[in-house]
Protein backbone atom coordinates (compact mmCIF):
# COMPACT_ATOMS: atom_id res chain seq x y z
CA UNK A 1 0.00 0.00 0.00
CA UNK A 2 0.99 3.33 -0.67
CA UNK A 3 0.35 6.30 1.84
CA UNK A 4 -0.55 9.84 1.36
CA UNK A 5 0.54 12.10 4.44
CA UNK A 6 0.16 15.79 4.68
CA UNK A 7 0.33 18.77 6.80
CA UNK A 8 -2.18 21.96 6.00
CA UNK A 9 -1.25 25.37 8.18
CA UNK A 10 0.18 28.73 6.80
CA UNK A 11 2.64 29.16 6.38
CA UNK A 12 4.18 26.16 6.83
CA UNK A 13 7.14 25.97 3.90
CA UNK A 14 9.72 25.56 6.42
CA UNK A 15 7.72 22.94 8.53
CA UNK A 16 10.01 19.92 9.66
CA UNK A 17 7.20 17.66 9.75
CA UNK A 18 8.24 15.85 6.39
CA UNK A 19 11.64 14.87 7.78
CA UNK A 20 10.04 13.91 10.65
CA UNK A 21 7.72 11.44 8.83
CA UNK A 22 9.94 10.57 6.39
CA UNK A 23 12.29 9.04 8.74
CA UNK A 24 9.49 7.08 10.32
CA UNK A 25 8.41 5.52 7.07
CA UNK A 26 11.78 4.51 6.18
CA UNK A 27 12.19 2.98 9.59
CA UNK A 28 8.90 0.96 9.29
CA UNK A 29 9.37 0.41 6.12
CA UNK A 30 6.25 2.40 4.48
CA UNK A 31 5.80 3.41 1.48
CA UNK A 32 4.13 6.93 1.03
CA UNK A 33 5.03 10.82 0.77
CA UNK A 34 4.42 13.19 3.07
CA UNK A 35 3.61 16.75 1.46
CA UNK A 36 2.84 20.30 2.68
CA UNK A 37 -0.56 21.70 1.48
CA UNK A 38 -0.41 25.61 2.43
CA UNK A 39 -3.69 26.90 2.76
CA UNK A 40 -3.96 30.72 2.55
CA UNK A 41 -6.18 32.24 4.59
CA UNK A 42 -8.35 33.90 1.85
CA UNK A 43 -8.68 30.52 0.76
CA UNK A 44 -12.24 28.09 0.50
CA UNK A 45 -10.59 26.31 3.35
CA UNK A 46 -13.91 23.83 3.29
CA UNK A 47 -13.39 23.28 -0.60
CA UNK A 48 -9.71 22.91 0.43
CA UNK A 49 -10.05 20.48 3.23
CA UNK A 50 -12.48 18.39 0.38
CA UNK A 51 -9.94 17.97 -2.29
CA UNK A 52 -7.95 16.33 0.65
CA UNK A 53 -10.57 13.71 0.71
CA UNK A 54 -10.57 13.48 -3.39
CA UNK A 55 -7.07 12.86 -3.01
CA UNK A 56 -7.25 9.52 -0.89
CA UNK A 57 -4.91 11.43 1.77
CA UNK A 58 -4.63 8.70 4.62
CA UNK A 59 -4.19 11.39 7.53
CA UNK A 60 -2.92 14.74 7.82
CA UNK A 61 -1.59 17.00 10.24
CA UNK A 62 -3.06 20.43 10.95
CA UNK A 63 -0.86 23.42 12.19
CA UNK A 64 -1.54 27.29 12.93
CA UNK A 65 -3.81 28.68 12.31
CA UNK A 66 -6.23 26.03 11.57
CA UNK A 67 -6.45 23.42 14.74
CA UNK A 68 -9.71 24.99 15.70
CA UNK A 69 -11.18 25.49 12.02
CA UNK A 70 -10.63 22.08 11.10
CA UNK A 71 -13.26 20.63 13.61
CA UNK A 72 -16.17 21.91 11.35
CA UNK A 73 -14.99 19.69 8.85
CA UNK A 74 -14.82 16.47 10.36
CA UNK A 75 -16.90 13.56 10.60
CA UNK A 76 -16.04 12.63 14.38
CA UNK A 77 -13.39 14.36 17.10
CA UNK A 78 -11.79 12.28 19.71
CA UNK A 79 -12.21 12.97 23.48
CA UNK A 80 -8.57 14.34 24.04
CA UNK A 81 -9.75 17.08 21.04
CA UNK A 82 -12.69 17.84 22.15
CA UNK A 83 -11.29 18.70 25.40
CA UNK A 84 -8.49 20.87 24.55
CA UNK A 85 -10.84 22.66 21.69
CA UNK A 86 -8.13 21.70 19.05
CA UNK A 87 -6.85 18.96 16.32
CA UNK A 88 -3.75 18.84 15.15
CA UNK A 89 -3.90 14.86 13.75
CA UNK A 90 -6.73 13.46 10.72
CA UNK A 91 -7.23 9.96 10.31
CA UNK A 92 -9.02 9.33 6.66
CA UNK A 93 -10.81 6.14 7.72
CA UNK A 94 -13.07 5.58 4.63
CA UNK A 95 -13.66 9.00 3.94
CA UNK A 96 -14.63 9.94 7.09
CA UNK A 97 -12.51 12.38 8.80
CA UNK A 98 -11.49 11.78 12.64
CA UNK A 99 -9.77 14.03 14.61
CA UNK A 100 -7.17 14.15 17.48
CA UNK A 101 -4.84 16.03 19.54
CA UNK A 102 -1.45 14.73 20.01
CA UNK A 103 0.19 17.84 21.27
CA UNK A 104 -0.09 17.39 24.98
CA UNK A 105 0.59 13.67 25.07
CA UNK A 106 3.25 14.20 23.21
CA UNK A 107 4.55 16.44 25.80
CA UNK A 108 4.33 14.05 28.26
CA UNK A 109 6.04 11.13 26.36
CA UNK A 110 9.05 13.61 25.65
CA UNK A 111 8.99 14.59 29.20
CA UNK A 112 8.67 11.34 30.84
CA UNK A 113 11.43 9.89 27.93
CA UNK A 114 13.88 12.36 29.58
CA UNK A 115 13.02 12.22 32.80
CA UNK A 116 11.51 8.44 33.47
CA UNK A 117 10.67 8.75 36.84
CA UNK A 118 9.18 11.83 36.90
CA UNK A 119 5.48 10.85 37.71
CA UNK A 120 6.28 8.76 40.87
CA UNK A 121 7.21 12.18 42.56
CA UNK A 122 3.95 13.81 42.09
CA UNK A 123 5.29 16.93 41.00
CA UNK A 124 4.14 20.37 41.17
CA UNK A 125 3.66 21.35 37.89
CA UNK A 126 3.91 25.29 37.04
CA UNK A 127 2.42 26.34 33.27
CA UNK A 128 3.49 29.70 31.96
CA UNK A 129 1.21 31.08 29.52
CA UNK A 130 -2.30 30.27 28.41
CA UNK A 131 -2.32 29.89 25.11
CA UNK A 132 -3.32 26.93 22.41
CA UNK A 133 0.13 24.77 23.33
CA UNK A 134 -0.57 25.18 27.13
CA UNK A 135 -4.17 24.12 26.55
CA UNK A 136 -2.75 20.80 25.07
CA UNK A 137 0.26 20.31 27.54
CA UNK A 138 -2.74 20.90 30.09
CA UNK A 139 -4.80 17.95 28.96
CA UNK A 140 -2.39 16.25 28.72
CA UNK A 141 -0.90 16.57 31.45
CA UNK A 142 -4.08 15.82 33.26
CA UNK A 143 -5.21 12.77 31.72
CA UNK A 144 -2.00 11.30 32.11
CA UNK A 145 -2.21 11.60 35.67
CA UNK A 146 -0.40 14.53 37.00
CA UNK A 147 -2.89 16.26 39.44
CA UNK A 148 -0.93 19.72 40.61
CA UNK A 149 -0.77 22.27 37.72
CA UNK A 150 -0.80 25.68 37.55
CA UNK A 151 -1.04 28.14 35.33
CA UNK A 152 0.66 31.83 35.24
CA UNK A 153 -0.64 34.42 32.41
CA UNK A 154 -0.74 37.95 32.12
CA UNK A 155 -4.09 38.04 31.57
CA UNK A 156 -6.40 35.21 34.28
CA UNK A 157 -9.23 34.98 31.98
CA UNK A 158 -7.24 33.09 29.05
CA UNK A 159 -5.94 30.81 31.85
CA UNK A 160 -9.47 30.34 33.66
CA UNK A 161 -10.41 28.65 30.37
CA UNK A 162 -7.57 26.10 30.69
CA UNK A 163 -9.06 25.79 34.47
CA UNK A 164 -12.40 24.87 33.21
CA UNK A 165 -12.35 20.96 32.53
CA UNK A 166 -13.81 17.92 34.38
CA UNK A 167 -10.30 16.16 34.95
CA UNK A 168 -9.50 15.67 38.36
CA UNK A 169 -7.10 17.12 40.54
CA UNK A 170 -5.88 20.90 41.62
CA UNK A 171 -4.81 23.78 39.52
CA UNK A 172 -4.45 27.63 40.51
CA UNK A 173 -4.35 30.34 38.75
CA UNK A 174 -1.61 32.85 38.92
CA UNK A 175 -0.14 36.05 38.04
CA UNK A 176 3.38 36.11 36.09
CA UNK A 177 4.58 38.03 38.99
CA UNK A 178 2.79 35.75 41.41
CA UNK A 179 4.35 32.81 40.05
CA UNK A 180 8.57 34.09 40.23
CA UNK A 181 7.37 34.29 43.76
CA UNK A 182 6.76 31.27 44.02
CA UNK A 183 8.99 29.34 41.78
CA UNK A 184 10.73 27.39 45.01
CA UNK A 185 7.33 25.71 45.24
CA UNK A 186 7.62 24.17 41.68
CA UNK A 187 9.27 20.36 40.72
CA UNK A 188 8.84 21.60 37.07
CA UNK A 189 8.26 24.85 34.77
CA UNK A 190 6.77 24.57 31.30
CA UNK A 191 7.10 27.67 29.07
CA UNK A 192 4.56 27.37 26.90
CA UNK A 193 4.63 30.99 24.68
CA UNK A 194 6.83 31.97 22.15
CA UNK A 195 9.03 34.21 24.03
CA UNK A 196 12.80 33.40 23.28
CA UNK A 197 11.83 32.07 19.45
CA UNK A 198 14.24 33.68 17.00
CA UNK A 199 15.28 35.95 15.83
CA UNK A 200 13.96 37.61 19.87
CA UNK A 201 16.27 35.05 21.55
CA UNK A 202 17.09 37.09 24.29
CA UNK A 203 13.84 37.26 25.75
CA UNK A 204 12.33 35.44 28.94
CA UNK A 205 9.12 35.39 30.20
CA UNK A 206 9.91 35.45 34.23
CA UNK A 207 12.91 35.44 36.31
CA UNK A 208 14.38 32.46 37.42
CA UNK A 209 15.78 33.97 40.82
CA UNK A 210 13.79 31.58 43.27
CA UNK A 211 14.30 28.49 41.05
CA UNK A 212 15.10 25.34 42.99
CA UNK A 213 18.00 23.14 41.74
CA UNK A 214 16.23 19.95 41.73
CA UNK A 215 13.94 21.64 39.51
CA UNK A 216 12.96 20.60 35.91
CA UNK A 217 12.95 23.75 32.96
CA UNK A 218 10.93 22.69 29.82
CA UNK A 219 10.53 25.09 26.85
CA UNK A 220 8.29 24.28 24.25
CA UNK A 221 10.17 26.52 21.64
CA UNK A 222 12.82 24.72 19.52
CA UNK A 223 14.64 27.61 17.33
CA UNK A 224 16.42 28.01 19.29
CA UNK A 225 17.17 24.56 21.05
CA UNK A 226 18.92 26.58 23.54
CA UNK A 227 16.57 29.35 24.77
CA UNK A 228 17.37 32.23 27.12
CA UNK A 229 15.12 30.57 29.59
CA UNK A 230 16.91 26.75 29.18
CA UNK A 231 20.13 28.44 29.62
CA UNK A 232 19.42 30.12 32.87
CA UNK A 233 17.69 27.46 34.07
CA UNK A 234 20.85 25.33 33.23
CA UNK A 235 22.84 28.19 34.96
CA UNK A 236 21.08 27.69 38.32
CA UNK A 237 22.00 24.07 38.07
CA UNK A 238 18.25 23.07 36.92
CA UNK A 239 17.57 19.69 34.66
CA UNK A 240 16.29 21.22 31.02
CA UNK A 241 14.07 19.55 28.49
CA UNK A 242 14.16 20.78 25.43
CA UNK A 243 11.32 21.31 22.71
CA UNK A 244 12.15 19.78 19.88
CA UNK A 245 11.72 16.14 21.51
CA UNK A 246 7.57 17.39 21.75
CA UNK A 247 7.61 17.88 17.88
CA UNK A 248 8.99 14.74 17.61
CA UNK A 249 7.13 12.57 20.01
CA UNK A 250 3.03 14.32 18.77
CA UNK A 251 4.76 13.17 15.19
CA UNK A 252 5.02 9.76 16.56
CA UNK A 253 1.66 9.79 18.14
CA UNK A 254 0.56 10.81 14.74
CA UNK A 255 2.14 7.89 12.52
CA UNK A 256 0.53 5.34 15.08
CA UNK A 257 -2.87 6.61 14.42
CA UNK A 258 -2.50 6.67 10.75
CA UNK A 259 -0.93 3.48 10.44
CA UNK A 260 -0.72 1.65 13.27
CA UNK A 261 3.11 1.02 13.37
CA UNK A 262 5.42 1.89 16.39
CA UNK A 263 8.14 4.10 15.91
CA UNK A 264 11.90 3.34 17.71
CA UNK A 265 13.09 6.98 18.37
CA UNK A 266 17.08 5.56 19.25
CA UNK A 267 18.72 8.66 18.27
CA UNK A 268 16.64 10.70 16.40
CA UNK A 269 16.33 13.44 18.81
CA UNK A 270 19.50 14.04 18.20
CA UNK A 271 19.11 14.01 14.81
CA UNK A 272 16.29 16.57 14.64
CA UNK A 273 18.84 18.65 17.01
CA UNK A 274 21.31 18.87 14.41
CA UNK A 275 19.40 19.44 11.70
CA UNK A 276 17.59 22.10 13.43
CA UNK A 277 21.26 23.64 14.75
CA UNK A 278 22.73 22.95 11.39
Amino acid sequence: MYYLFGLIGYPIKHSLSPWIHEQFMKQTNTRGEYTIFEIEQNADFKAEINNLRQKNIKGFNVTIPYKETIINELNDIDEQARNIGAVNTVLNLDGKLIGYNTDGLGYVKSLEKAYPSVKETDPNILLLGAGGAARGIYNGLKSSGYLNIDIANRTFEKAEKIKQTNLVGRTKILTLEEAESKLDQYDIIIQTTSVGMKPKTNEQIINLDKLKQTAIISDIVYQPIMTQFLKDGKKRGANIHKGHTMLLYQAELAFNIWTNQQIKMNDMDLKLQNKLEG
